[in-house]
């Protein structure tokens, strides 16, 4: 995965596998204090605390809980969205709250069940989780490969960074490379937050 070329099909797919494997293989003791470590890592970042809009998503196939993370943000009056699939390659966004119904995508991941006008487009939250399998310090990710996140978010190509939503990753420690070669259309994290630490990316260096 290193060098100039972006990395091809084959070996994407098989990073892909290598970490599916490894978060899935955490016992839940494991995963129960990388929830309470994620949070600690959450709360050094300021925005975390001060952004209205939080998109997030529900953890699947051994992604890194945010049950813990979250729920102070009531508290705080910030509105915390989960993501619902919304054409082709792009996600719109729906507020949730612990015990709304939801219901499964067609992947079989929960969505919440709300209207149409109720829902907001990316550019309209102020910070977003982002679920990965693989990152770099640059700010690369590899997500699992659908295209939601770069094609819903891809209006960051562009935009001097920070900009409005900041795109903060999750994942374990363990799903961190060395490095990562970027395609044209994958856009970079601003911070990643793993049970050990916030990381915040070199994002300029991405894509220049």
């Amino acid at each position: 995965m290193h060098g100039a070329n972006p990395p091809t099909h084959s070996e994407l797919a098989a990073l892909r596998a290598r970490m599916r494997t490894a978060r899935q293989q955490l016992a839940p003791t494991e995963r129960m204090a990388a929830a309470q470590g994620l949070r600690r890592s959450l709360d050094e970042l300021p925005a975390w605390s001060r952004a209205r809009r939080i998109g997030g998503y529900w953890a699947c196939a051994g992604e890194m809980p945010l049950n813990l993370a979250i729920a102070p943000l009531a508290a705080r009056k910030q509105a915390f969205y989960l993501p619902l699939l919304h054409g082709p390659r792009e996600l719109r966004f729906a507020r949730w709250r612990p015990g709304d119904p939801v219901t499964p995508n067609r992947f079989g991941i929960p969505e919440p069940a709300a209207p149409a006008r109720l829902l907001l487009r990316p550019d309209q939250l102020d910070l977003v989780l982002v679920p990965l399998l693989a990152f770099d310090r640059r700010g690369v990710r590899v997500g699992a490969g659908g295209g939601f996140y770069d094609g819903s978010f891809a209006f960051l190509l562009d935009a001097p960074r920070p900009t409005r939503p900041l795109l903060v990753g999750v994942g374990y420690a363990l799903q961190e490379q060395p490095a990562l070669e970027p395609r044209p259309w994958d856009v970079p994290l601003d911070y990643v937050a793993t049970e050990q630490a916030l990381i915040q990316c070199a994002v300029a260096s991405v894509n220049p």
